[in-house]
């Protein structure tokens, strides 16, 4: 067929090609040309014809063809939809059974996954985690499973948790590199008690959970609660003993490093403080040597009474030694000289009293000063970095009232001082009046004795 179409095509563009090239010579000749064309357009057509009907054949054929193939193909497909539909079915019967089969085993897989996310969190904090190390690893893992854990893993699981619980009433002793207090990485005999308190040598560590490892505290309780466990680590004989424990597993030491000691609250009360401080110094030097110094003319004047002979290294023996029995003098004369030894006494018994009055008054006045000056730096902390931080503004607040916790510390005990050396020295004071009254009575006796005679 294909054969037959390109001889078509072949006459259809060679045959008039040729016939133009000829030319007729005569009227007779280009008759004969014309009917000689006409026979070769009509034998053309009928090729032409004969070529259409076959092509047509062939194309109802081809027609008919495709129409089959697309019956067959829609046949198929249809097969195939039932099947996808009978598996589909089946698919759906079996994940309902299934869902029927494991529904009690899916709540268990959830319980499990929530259990071991806990319980992660819980040994990963824990003391003993130091002594038996990567046990979240389990943990992590069973509480990203997609599927069911298995038996084994199951068990493994309740084994942890037995473990941790068993391990928490126990008392250990295990080796294990530590962080002391310098940042060195040291091996280490430790005593760990539960899941409280761990110890080595008399002193405290606490866990670290973000590395894992021992630390030991940078500032240690009092020397009483460092005896007790290094006397517990000591004994061998397994007897009781007491022990220190932490029941809130370290938060307690864990504070001990951050609440400062006398030294360093001294310290946050800066320059204004140490001034506080250097006043009630002095204070206490003032009434130390006050105290000495009335104790002294105290015991003067007591011997003075109990004795006639004018003794002029006490007030009293010096107010006495204005009086003379040879020289007579009337009454008003004689107290008046006493007055005036009594007066030149006074400032010598109550010096420096007025200075610890001072300083009484002016260390609290102090410790407001510094209470104002540190509340105004913890404004200002608080204006840049703002209140998101509790801690700041606590700590500062802490920090500007540690002067006035000093201002009353000194102010108190000088206050008391000062009236106990006040009321000393009023003692005195009165002694001295009394025994000059009683000499100028006598005078005057003995004056009206003259008189009457």
């Amino acid at each position: 067929m294909k054969f037959s179409i390109s001889i078509l095509v072949f006459g259809l563009l060679v045959l008039p090609a040729v016939h133009a090239v000829e030319k007729a010579a005569n009227l007779d000749a280009l008759l004969e040309q014309v009917k000689r064309e006409s026979v070769l357009e009509q034998q053309q057509n009928k090729l032409r014809e004969a070529e259409f009907v076959t092509a047509r054949d062939d194309q109802a054929q081809l027609l008919a063809e495709a129409k089959a193939q697309l019956a067959f193909e829609e046949q198929k497909t249809e097969l195939l939809n039932q099947t996808f539909h009978d598996y589909e079915q089946g698919l759906i019967e079996k994940e309902t059974l299934l869902q029927e089969k494991s529904g009690s085993l899916g709540e268990l897989f959830g319980t499990v996954r929530q259990m071991a996310n806990d319980s992660r969190g819980v040994l990963e904090s824990s003391m003993i985690s130091a002594q038996l190390p990567n046990r979240g690893a389990f943990l992590s893992s069973l509480a990203e499973l997609k599927q069911q854990p298995t038996i084994s893993e199951l068990r493994a699981f309740w084994l942890l948790l037995q473990e941790e619980m068993t391990e928490s009433g126990k008392v250990s002793h295990f080796t294990v590199p530590v962080i002391t207090a310098e940042g060195q990485v040291e091996e280490q005999e430790m005593t760990r008690i539960g899941v409280f308190s761990a110890f080595s040598d008399g002193d405290f560590f606490r866990y670290l959970p973000e590395t894992g490892s021992l630390v030991e505290l940078g500032r240690q309780p009092v020397s009483r609660l460092r005896d007790l466990v290094a006397d517990f680590e000591s004994t061998t004989d397994g007897s009781l003993q007491p022990v220190v424990i932490d029941p809130t597993r370290g938060a307690i030491l864990a504070l001990l490093v951050q609440a400062p000691n006398l030294k360093e609250r001294i310290q946050q009360g800066g320059w204004i403080g140490f001034i506080i401080l250097g006043l009630g110094a002095i204070g206490l030097l003032i009434a130390l040597q006050r105290f000495v110094s009335l104790t002294i003319i105290g015991r003067g004047v007591a011997r003075q009474q109990n004795q006639t002979e004018v003794d002029l290294k006490n007030p009293l023996g010096r107010i006495l030694s204005t009086y003379s029995d040879t020289i007579a003098q009337d009454v008003e004369t004689l107290s008046l000289k006493l007055d005036e030894a009594i007066l030149r006494e006074i400032p010598k018994i109550e010096r420096g009293l007025v200075t610890l009055a001072i300083l009484a008054a002016i260390s609290p006045m102090l410790g407001l000063l510094g209470t104002v000056s540190g509340m105004i730096e913890t404004f200002q902390s608080i204006t840049l970095f703002g209140t998101g931080d509790p801690k700041l503004m606590s700590g500062g607040i802490s920090q500007a009232l540690v002067t006035t916790e000093l201002g009353l510390a000194v102010a108190i005990p000088i206050l008391l001082i000062h009236s106990a050396l006040s009321s000393k020295s009023n003692r005195l004071v009165q002694i001295l009046d009394e025994e000059s009254a009683a000499l100028v009575a006598r005078n005057a006796e003995k004056q009206n004795g003259y008189t009457d005679n």
